[in-house]
């Protein structure tokens, strides 16, 4: 339904044993399970070695990509508050931030201030409806700032609410102006210390906006803080999966 014609016709494609629509729902049901090792994972079964498993869950990662743009296009948020923030991906133990060889240019070490430590990977910014659709996301190295990719997500994604909620990370009134600019009204709470604060902080708004941490938290059980992969193609086809089957997990929640 949504594979190009240059994928579903490819080479060979009448040889395959294993169908896309099957190592699909075997990912899914991966995410689903919160099994991290892909591996351990393939075990379970005999259709499909551990190597060419992952040679062809990589393969689907753009057909995954597109699925997932489908469904935004299906799933009505209109109405409701966006929120935007963002969570780590360590890819090692904070012991071994400054040993670790791999992703070395892609990922750097960045600062999680849920427990307080430093750890080597990358962050991935993301935008959620205020009732847990995930819309959109962007991975950026561990170090950037959350505000630096608020403009990109809102120029991919163009979504029609018009109500941006955030946190303390991002305040400013450049990244407030470019997003007046665009049509988009960003509210985010002040400081205890900041003038006016007490009036400014509205306690509704505060609270939908900490919704996006339980969506996280949930996020999380589908390994998309937890990805095992060592090649980047690899780390973008496991963070789309649990995306995706988080995101099928609201639909079937929501429109059953």
């Amino acid at each position: 339904m949504y594979a190009p014609a240059e994928f579903t016709h490819r080479r060979n494609i009448d040889q395959i044993k294993t169908t896309d629509s099957l190592i699909l729902a075997l990912l899914i049901w991966q995410a689903k399970t919160g099994i991290e090792s892909q591996r351990r994972f393939c075990e379970c079964f005999n259709c499909l070695s551990h190597s060419r498993f992952n040679r062809r869950s990589r393969q689907l990662l753009q057909l995954i990509y597109q699925i997932r743009q489908e469904m935004n296009k299906k799933v009505d948020l209109s109405g409701q508050f966006l929120i935007i923030d963002s969570f780590p991906v360590p890819v090692c133990q904070p012991v071994r931030n400054y040993r670790v060889r791999i992703f070395r240019g892609s990922a750097n070490i960045g600062y999680k201030a849920t427990k307080k430590i430093y750890y080597y990977g990358f962050k991935v910014h993301a935008i959620v409806s205020d009732d847990g659709y995930v819309l959109d996301y962007v991975v950026t190295k561990a170090s950037v700032h959350d505000a630096r990719e608020t403009v990109e997500l809102m120029e991919n994604t163009h979504p029609s609410n018009y109500y941006l909620l955030g946190d303390e990370g991002y305040l400013g009134k450049e990244l407030h102006q470019q997003l007046k600019q665009m049509g988009y009204e960003l509210w985010t709470p002040y400081r205890k210390n900041m003038t006016g604060a007490k009036k400014h902080n509205d306690h509704q708004l505060m609270a939908i906006r900490r919704t996006i941490e339980s969506d996280f938290s949930l996020l999380t059980y589908y390994n998309a803080e937890n990805n095992r992969a060592r090649s980047l193609i690899g780390f973008q086809s496991r963070l789309e999966i649990a995306i995706l089957a988080y995101n099928l997990a609201y639909c079937l929640e929501r429109f059953n």
